[in-house]
């Protein structure tokens, strides 16, 4: 009891840490709130420790390592960057599509002043913020009009809630998707006050079960693009060409969800069954909506284009400012846009579309540069180059493999769970996949950048074993 009494007489206290040269290093560099949470914390350990009889270490150096470190973990970020080697390019859990030097120019020219967000500048008075990407999405998607607010699945909301509140509107029952998070489309649905009237079977729906299904309560015909899954073998779904027609002749306008929404032809690169938003307006379709952050490669938004008669109505919805974007998403997407008018570098200009088309042999080029510094520089380990194949990921491009290079690690000291953890909750994290005992690394989605962070990363884990 004596002995544990000496202990706990022998931990200085907060006022003498906090006045120390140390403590002194810790107020410059840390909110002083924090720097007192962390002496507090780190003496309250030890002193626990004494209480339930452990051996304590009460030397100067460990303490003020523990204090250096509760201090840098209470005043770091929560939402903070990190190195992406799972190979999924639009990974919604990692924040989607990484944007461009040239947008993240854009952003913090607009943010770190005023601008004209809500005035006109030509007539000198109050305008609108939708007015900064009406032109430019008309010319990148050939709609009459355009809107934008903060995410498709609002979009979706919105459209139905302005034309369709207390009446029908006809989804084959084949197209009723959920999207992450547990939302379903029939959800969505009732939350904006229309009536869902299903029709077809979950594999076939046919023209003449839309036809049928109208009458004097139906406000629209909703076709959704199943760009998160594929229905395939003894299946049918009616083109939306088929549906303009119809919607035209019994004078109902007809909406396309697209979900990811892309702007430029992937048929050149081998993908062939993701419409282009272009295409999909050339239809006749009164609608379209689609997102900003998956295959289009900008910030998170859902956009609205079709005819200019409903975009007005939609516009004037209240709900439309709830759901509004801000000036920096605004910037981004507006800057993004203009990424699209030269289509020839476009690909090469959107981080998103680079990462999803980039050749193989780019990225086994990539990958050979990782196996070649891990090799170099780890020692216990057994690091390999493989063949593998990638998912674009953000409920986007269901059914293409993308085939990729990526570095297989097997540690000599840990198990691979062991490692994943550890380079998951190191700084910067990095999450990669496991395949059986292996760690794999996904050329793909690393940058360029990284690689010598990742490196640094994965040698200090191994090293820890």
């Amino acid at each position: 009891m004596k002995e544990k009494q000496e202990l706990l007489s022998a931990l200085p206290s907060v006022d003498e840490l906090l006045k120390s040269d140390q403590g002194t290093g810790w107020v410059n560099k840390y909110p002083r709130k924090y720097v007192l949470q962390a002496i507090r914390d780190a003496i309250d350990l030890r002193r626990k420790e004494i209480i339930e009889g452990l051996t304590v270490d009460l030397s100067e150096e460990r303490l003020t390592a523990d204090i250096e470190r509760i201090a840098e973990r209470l005043s770091s970020f929560s939402l903070r960057p990190l190195i992406n080697a799972t190979g999924v390019v639009i990974h919604t859990n990692l924040g989607r599509s990484t944007l461009s030097e040239r947008v993240l120019e854009n952003i913090r020219r607009v943010s770190e002043s005023y601008s004209n967000l809500e005035y006109d500048i030509e007539r000198g008075k109050r305008g609108k913020r939708y007015t900064h990407i009406k032109r430019i999405l008309r010319e990148v998607t050939g709609a009459e009009d355009a809107l934008i607010i903060n995410n498709n699945a609002a979009a979706v909301l919105l459209c139905l809630n302005t034309l369709s509140k207390g009446k029908e509107v006809i989804v084959s029952r084949g197209e009723l998707v959920e999207i992450g998070g547990s939302f379903r489309m029939p959800d969505v649905m009732t939350a904006s006050g229309a009536i869902l009237r299903e029709v077809g079977t979950t594999n076939k729906t046919h023209l003449y079960d839309y036809e049928r299904a109208i009458n004097e309560n139906t406000s629209l015909i909703l076709k959704i693009h199943k760009s998160n899954y594929k229905i395939v073998g003894f299946a049918d779904e009616v083109s939306v060409e088929d549906l303009v027609k119809l919607g035209s002749r019994r004078k109902i306008p007809v909406m396309y969800d697209l979900g990811s929404g892309c702007l430029i032809d992937l048929r050149p690169f081998g993908i062939h069954d993701e419409p282009s938003v272009k295409e999909i307006v050339k239809t006749g379709v009164d609608l379209t909506t689609f997102s900003g952050d998956k295959l289009l490669g900008g910030p998170q938004g859902g956009v609205i284009v079709g005819k200019k008669e409903y975009i007005e109505r939609i516009q004037k919805n209240p709900m439309t400012r709830a759901m509004r974007i801000d000036k920096l998403t605004l910037a981004g997407f507006e800057a993004t846009l203009m990424e699209y008018i030269d289509e020839e570098r476009v690909v090469e200009n959107i981080p998103t579309l680079r990462m999803l088309l980039q050749k193989p042999e780019e990225i086994k080029g990539r990958a050979k540069r990782i196996t070649k510094r891990m090799k170099a520089e780890i020692r216990n380990a057994h690091i390999t180059l493989i063949s593998d194949s990638s998912r674009a990921g953000g409920g986007s491009l269901p059914e293409v493999d993308l085939p990729t290079y990526a570095v297989s690690v097997r540690s000599d000291i840990l198990s691979v769970n062991e490692v994943e953890e550890r380079l998951r909750k190191g700084t910067p994290p990095v999450i990669a996949r496991i395949k059986g005992d292996c760690l794999i690394i996904d050329a793909r989605t690393v940058r360029d950048r990284d690689i010598a962070i990742l490196v640094k990363r994965v040698k200090s884990v191994l090293s820890e074993g």
